[in-house]
């Protein structure tokens, strides 16, 4: 695609958790479509710093920020280091998130709340702290990548569960409070993705197994990056509120 006419020009994205699978396949797509990418991570820092010297190497513009997006001041310094660095900021894409395995007979409060802390309520402090720069940007854009344990629930699994329906509900408020500012704000919930599984996610259940969808298959990260893309771009601009999902007809809606 020529340089002119890349959808995402100029515009600037931050996408949370995004050094592997899901993340830095979005990332990819959004500096391919033209935008300035902001790779967020705590604990892979050196998959974070290889990726921006990808997009670096292709012509892309990237930068890498280390923020615990837990913390309300560290989420505030990172945006203010993306306004000094680029100037502003359009794409919000809040993809971290944590998936450990937990019966429910053993499931303590703290537990529950350290899913909490970086799904949703990371989430939300990333939202606050990026209002002002989408309410001033004029074309906002913010997703969240929740995933199909909201739809199908998953034994072991009710923290995450829970977590990922909250993003989408989080996702049909923010449309409301943000569609006066020209911002769209929608969920993506993927299906079962062939990414590498940290240790504490476990083994993926047999619930949503590869072969319980349609298309008999797992996905590809790019396919949940190339919606984040749709969504981002011109094709998005009337879509909002929505959780979209992405799962290869493993949940039909």
């Amino acid at each position: 695609m020529n340089a002119k006419t890349k959808e995402l020009e100029g515009q600037v994205a931050l996408v949370t958790g995004s050094a592997k699978n899901i993340g830095r396949a979005i990332n990819l797509a959004l500096s391919d479509a033209g935008a300035k990418v902001v790779i967020n991570a705590l604990n892979s820092m050196d998959e974070a710093h290889v990726l921006a010297e990808e997009i670096l190497s292709s012509g892309g513009e990237a930068m890498v920020h280390a923020a615990d997006i837990r913390d309300s001041d560290a989420v505030a310094g990172m945006m203010k280091a993306v306004a000094e660095r680029f100037g502003g900021l359009n794409i919000l894409v809040n993809n971290a998130s944590l998936r450990q395995l937990q019966p429910l007979e053993s499931m303590t409060l703290e537990r529950w709340r350290e899913i909490y802390a970086v799904t949703v309520e990371g989430a939300m402090l990333c939202a606050v702290a990026a209002l002002p720069y989408l309410r001033k940007c004029g074309n906002g854009t913010v997703i969240n990548i929740s995933g199909i344990a909201s739809q199908v629930g998953v034994k072991d699994r009710l923290h995450a569960a829970s977590a990922n329906a909250a993003l989408e509900g989080m996702a049909r408020s923010l449309a409301h409070e943000l569609a006066p500012y020209a911002v769209t704000v929608n969920a993506i919930s993927p299906g079962f993705i062939d990414t590498v599984r940290g240790a504490a996610a476990g083994k993926a259940p047999a619930s949503i197994a590869a072969t319980g969808n349609l298309l008999q298959r797992k996905g590809k990260p790019e396919e949940i990056a190339a919606m984040v893309r749709a969504l981002c771009g011109p094709a998005g601009r009337y879509v909002t509120g929505q959780t979209i999902c992405v799962n290869g007809g493993m949940y039909l809606t």
